[in-house]
């Protein structure tokens, strides 16, 4: 006989998922409401405009779509690139080298300008690629998860912008604990995604893309052969359930039935951006800075090194460096089993070469903080790690108080 599952309490500082807020739980709670629903319908419409502000924008189109933060991000680069297209990815990071998989898998020319993992890219020297290429599309990645690095993104836009080229660029990392501009910056299309800074369960991406993507989009429009056989398109967007010219029209007026809508999920998207609302966006964008703050004196202060170049560490995911004689996949292990405290290790280049303690919307406690910092320091003693002893705690405390 099978039991009803029994869930333990974590303290999840990982870079996502997150702990996610109780209010939004509570909200997902509600009873289910049909997709057509006036009320539900209601609902769409506000979160639509409720996405528009963490990105910065004042795009006509901004909605969710069914699935974690790479269902936006493949549909978005689907509804772009046709086979022979060519795009430019600057990768410093993992997550640029899924936006190459995607774009081989459309049959795209795909040129990829790589650098070390220690920091992001100097924008002229993508501008230069971009001259050199002349791409359809240059496709990023704001916030990289994997090392901790954020990338400057206004001259590479203005130059898109000013050069017929589309930038699209995930912000799954970076949505909702950091300020975004995505009209000012020159992004032509933006993704992000629930389950990190928004603090609400995985399983929506967000999007928003201006009026030059939409252009491109409805130019690809092909409604489902159960819905018409007239709308057909030599042109298609490869994929049915990740069409954006038709999830465009199921978030919009016409309603087109495309998919049963995750009408809970939707709830609480719909209540993570009202919360961020409700506290102010520059107090979330400020209290991600604060406990970045903490964080990174409570790892200096154990003589822990951090990776990559500070000036442009993203505040939402610190990667610590493992020190030598250590067991990169131990310490996480007992921090878990004894302390209920998750962090990550990472990928690649940096797989066993550094743990990543994340800093993201509802996790993003100063009790938080002070516990993984705690436990860390404890386990890394119990492992007779070589570390300053008793400081880790206070130097994070110094920074609140």
């Amino acid at each position: 006989m099978f039991k009803t599952i029994t869930v333990p309490k974590r303290t999840i500082m990982t870079p996502g998922p997150v702990e996610v807020n109780p209010k939004v739980l509570q909200v997902m709670s509600n009873s289910i409401l049909g997709q057509y629903d006036p009320v539900f319908l209601d609902i769409m419409n506000e979160v639509k405009e409720l996405i528009k502000q963490p990105f910065g924008t004042k795009n006509e189109q901004a909605f969710a779509i069914d699935g974690s933060s790479r269902s936006g991000i493949e549909a978005a680069m689907i509804a772009i690139l046709e086979k022979g297209d060519k795009v430019l990815i600057p990768a410093f990071g993992r997550f640029a080298y899924l936006l190459a998989e995607i774009a081989g898998r459309c049959g795209a020319e795909v040129v990829l300008l790589e650098k070390s993992w220690e920091s992001p890219f100097a924008q002229q020297d993508i501008i230069e690629k971009v001259k050199e290429v002349k791409p359809k599309l240059v496709a990023m990645v704001h916030g990289e998860t994997a090392n901790g690095q954020i990338q400057d993104l206004d001259e590479i836009g203005a130059y898109c912008q000013a050069n017929d080229v589309l930038l699209l660029v995930d912000m799954v990392a970076t949505f909702a604990g950091v300020e975004l501009k995505v009209d000012e910056w020159g992004v032509d299309i933006a993704i992000a995604g629930s389950q990190k800074c928004l603090s609400v369960p995985a399983g929506m991406s967000l999007v928003t893309f201006n009026k030059r993507v939409e252009k491109l989009i409805k130019e690809r429009y092909q409604l489902e052969l159960g819905l018409s056989k007239d709308i057909r398109n030599e042109r298609f967007i490869q994929s049915n359930y990740l069409d954006l010219s038709q999830l465009m029209n199921y978030w919009n007026e016409e309603r087109i039935n495309h998919h049963t809508e995750a009408t809970t999920l939707v709830y609480g998207v719909h209540e993570g951006l009202r919360l961020l609302l409700e506290e102010g966006l520059e107090n979330v964008h400020r209290r991600h800075l604060l406990n970045n703050q903490a964080i990174v004196a409570g790892v200096k202060a154990m003589g822990l090194e951090i990776f990559g170049a500070p000036d442009t560490k993203m505040p939402t995911v610190t990667p610590v460096i493992i020190p030598d004689g250590v067991d990169a996949l131990a310490v996480p292990r007992l921090l878990l089993e004894q302390f209920g405290v998750e962090i990550a290790g990472s990928f690649g280049e940096l797989n066993g070469k550094i743990w990543r303690i994340g800093n993201m919307g509802y996790s993003s406690r100063h009790e938080n903080v002070l516990a993984v910092l705690g436990a860390l320091e404890s386990v890394l003693i119990y492992y007779g790690a070589d570390i300053q002893v008793g400081k880790a705690v206070k130097a994070a405390l110094d920074v609140y108080l």
